[in-house]
């Protein structure tokens, strides 16, 4: 009772770091998620797709802290932060004061304002919406078997919104599922009406990332069969067609929105401490300005210097590193130490557009084709938490790579009275 609180909200790349490297520390650890468990989100548009199981990209929180006593999983929504009191209250669990605040909520799908967008479309952002994808995808082909004609647009024409990693990603994993496997699942069907389309307000795909790679990953899609649609802005969408700026419609009953994020910022912080984006401003030791003790990290943190005056990437190292910096940060408070300011050296960005497909960008050089694709497996396989989840994820991958398939096409339904027509209604979202 007498050992200093922390409290961190959030167990994605960088709440968790935090919890792990202070596991074994004299500081008493108490880590609130709405999951029981850390979800690898670069690899969600694998399970929405059938290559991996969710299993395969979550890992039990208590699994991690088993043994450790000073470690508390908490699973709760926060619905309070009081800075004066020091306290945090959630929706379940109680009250919970602090020594220390850590804020890693990372973020969430931004729909702009969109209330039909919003409601009709696909998110990915979560395994729950990974999983209810998956169900949607798969469905449209067991209810193109009995379509009309007219209907056949609608169920055939798949959209992605978004020209960034994910958007690319999810692009050419249902290129290569059209090619490659559905037309074994399905020999009586037509996969030449298959039409996957990805839409991007920006110039290029990619936009962070190098023009070689911006150039190589819309070559690639359009070689593999995406239709990519450049300088395009959705405007509407009402379950069943998309409606862009220009006036051009789409049909489709998936629509996939991946264009952009916004920050998940628990309520109690002041408003004047967000700026675009919805995220927390935050000085050089991540620290809240204007709040004791408060301090937020990852996609969430907003941190400008010299080498990154408009924040640092919404990127998984980016959390990675800020947590390890901040570990050594309360320690420091703990022993009454100088800080140590947040410093990072940017290792690269990367994407993967199908087998054999993959762009990288290294500080000083960027290369495309075989060897970054296998490059871009392997850090992948680096970030994942557990072993275990590494060896089954390989298998997959391996057996996918020989194969051209995989084993994990299962339309799984959120429960046994679920009926079969709700998976199928726009916006439907699966409860987990």
């Amino acid at each position: 009772m007498n050992r200093q609180q922390v409290v961190i909200i959030g167990a994605g790349f960088a709440g968790l770091q935090l919890a792990r490297r202070l596991k074994n520390s004299e500081l008493d650890i108490t880590v609130i998620d709405q999951y029981n468990f850390h979800q690898f989100q670069p690899l969600m548009y694998q399970v929405a797709t059938g290559r991996l199981e969710p299993s395969s990209i979550s890992f039990p929180l208590r699994k991690v802290f088993q043994k450790k006593t000073n470690v508390h999983v908490r699973l709760a929504k926060v619905t309070g932060i009081d800075p004066v009191l020091r306290k945090v209250e959630t929706d379940q669990a109680g009250t919970f004061s602090y020594d220390y605040l850590v804020i890693a909520t990372g973020c969430t799908t931004n729909y702009f304002g969109n209330k039909n967008i919003e409601r009709y479309s696909f998110p990915m952002k979560s395994t729950g919406e990974a999983v209810t994808l998956r169900n949607r995808i798969l469905l449209n082909f067991e209810d193109a078997l009995s379509a009309t004609e007219d209907q056949l647009p609608g169920i055939m024409n798949i959209v992605v919104v978004g020209g960034g990693p994910t958007g690319v990603e999810l692009s050419g994993s249902l290129a290569e599922l059209k090619k490659n496997i559905l037309p074994k699942d399905y020999p009586d069907m037509d996969f030449s009406r298959l039409n996957v389309y990805l839409i991007e307000a920006g110039s290029a795909t990619l936009g962070p990332m190098s023009k070689a790679s911006q150039q190589k990953s819309q070559q690639y899609l359009e070689s593999m069969g995406v239709h990519v649609m450049l300088n395009a802005h959705v405007e509407d969408y009402d379950g069943k067609t998309v409606v862009l700026k220009d006036g051009t419609t789409i049909p489709t009953h998936t629509l996939i929105w991946a264009a952009g994020v916004t920050g998940n910022v628990p309520p109690g912080i002041p408003q004047n401490k967000l700026v675009r984006g919805n995220r927390i401003r935050v000085d050089e030791f991540n620290r809240v300005e204007g709040l004791t003790n408060v301090f937020a990290m990852g996609d969430i943190a907003y941190m400008e210097t010299k080498e990154f005056p408009k924040g640092h990437p919404q990127l998984a190292n980016v959390a990675i590193a800020q947590a390890k910096n901040l570990v050594k940060n309360i320690e420091n408070l703990v022993e009454r130490q100088p800080l140590l300011p947040f410093r990072y050296k940017n290792p690269g960005t990367m994407a993967t557009v199908g087998k054999r497909k993959a762009v990288v960008d290294l500080p000083f050089v960027s290369f495309q084709g075989r060897f970054a694709w296998f490059v871009w497996m392997f850090l992948h396989l680096m970030l994942i938490v557990s072993v275990k989840n590494r060896l089954i994820i390989f298998i997959n991958w391996a057996i996918s790579y020989f194969t051209n398939d995989t084993t994990l096409r299962l339309i799984l339904l959120p429960n046994k009275k679920a009926k079969l027509e709700k998976v199928r209604e726009p916006g439907f979202e699966m409860t987990h």
